[in-house]
């Protein structure tokens, strides 16, 4: 082998390994609160609002608290260091990302899954009787 080709691979072996290392402990599987906690990595979490609970904004810090319970059942508040999301009250789902810290979530990024207009008892019967 030439001496080109051996620094080639050598190159592109070590830039694959850093592209792991850097984005493999950023990037966290689906997990609930409990293996959140445990593992201490980056996750996503998908679960639910918890309207009951006292939610707020507070614009001199710009963090948006609230609680949210995960598809396991557990509640946790939920911090995140932007306005409160567009959408947000309607919400059907929640998938939030970020890490555990101590019994609070600290969200990087909010994903507000809303109910489809597709999905509601009217646009059903429509579309059974166009089918018929």
């Amino acid at each position: 082998m030439k001496v080109k080709n051996i620094v080639a691979l050598v190159l592109i072996a070590g830039f694959a390994s850093l592209l792991f290392l850097n984005f493999g402990e950023q990037v966290g599987g689906y997990m609930d609160f409990t293996q959140a906690t445990e593992t201490g990595s980056s996750a996503h979490v998908v679960g639910y609002w918890e309207e009951d609970q006292q939610y707020a904004y507070d614009p001199a810090r710009n963090i948006f608290t609230f609680h949210m319970r995960d598809e396991a059942g557990t509640v946790r508040q939920v911090q995140y260091s932007n306005p409160k999301p567009a959408n947000f009250e309607d919400a059907e789902k929640l998938v939030i990302e970020g890490k555990m810290r101590g019994d609070v979530f600290v969200a990087e990024h909010i994903l507000v899954k809303c109910p489809s207009k597709y999905n509601d008892a009217r646009g059903l019967e429509e579309v059974q009787n166009v089918a018929l």
